[in-house]
């Protein structure tokens, strides 16, 4: 593997930890809060404001499996890559257990790469890494129904205020797969500017299991 290659790798890896690409520069993305209702080929486009600058962030489900006698989705994101000019895609297949979601596989795809199998947790990550809260409700406090207008329409939206009060959140039940239709925190803000249907899978190739022994020769 290349220096280039790795160095790619790692930034990817950190993404994977709750880092978007483009919060390699810097800033870190929102963590991602709402409520859990997978639809295969839903999902939605979103801009992310940060006080570095603005990105975009694409996320849907694009197909489903059973794990463990249960359904599980893929879940895939696609963000922008700043090293190559082109598209990142991290892609999860989240098994809803409970309250919480948990991230069975994980693949990922930088630009002009073969999609490589990632592990679903690293060395000193915290555990919520590869699982994480399925419903926003259970974590925090309802403030109202309120109108929401996006780039993407007008929702009537469940307006949710976590209990620590580090972030607000507009969810709509039609909005797949978290509901999200408007998120504020202290870090940044997300907001819906397209609803997507019929979404698939952007991922190509067949993926090859990560080597973080071979990448970090690759470094040296």
């Amino acid at each position: 593997m290349t220096r280039t290659i790795a160095v790619a790798v790692l930034l990817c890896l950190a993404s994977l930890q709750g880092l978007t690409a483009e919060a390699q520069m810097g800033a870190r993305a929102p963590d991602m809060r709402g409520v859990w209702n997978p639809v295969v080929g839903s999902g939605g486009v979103y801009q992310i404001d940060r006080p570095g600058g603005k990105g975009e962030m694409e996320m849907a489900v694009v197909g489903q499996e059973t794990v463990e006698g249960k359904p599980a989705y893929w879940f895939e994101m696609a963000m922008s890559d700043p090293r190559s000019g082109g598209r990142m895609f991290i892609k999860q297949l989240m098994l809803k257990d409970g309250d919480r979601a948990d991230v069975k596989r994980m693949i990922l795809q930088a630009a002009g790469q073969q999609p490589m199998e990632m592990p679903v947790t690293f060395p000193g990550a915290p555990e919520p890494q590869s699982r994480q809260s399925a419903d926003v409700r259970k974590e925090g406090e309802r403030v109202g129904v309120e109108k929401v207008t996006t780039p993407a329409g007008t929702f009537t939206c469940e307006h949710y205020r976590t209990k620590d009060g580090s972030a607000d959140v507009w969810i709509a039940e039609k909005v797949a797969p978290w509901g999200l239709v408007k998120m504020t925190s202290k870090d940044a803000n997300m907001t819906l500017v397209r609803v997507l249907t019929n979404a698939t899978s952007k991922v190509t190739g067949t993926p090859v299991k990560f080597d973080p022994a071979g990448m970090m020769r690759g470094t040296k």
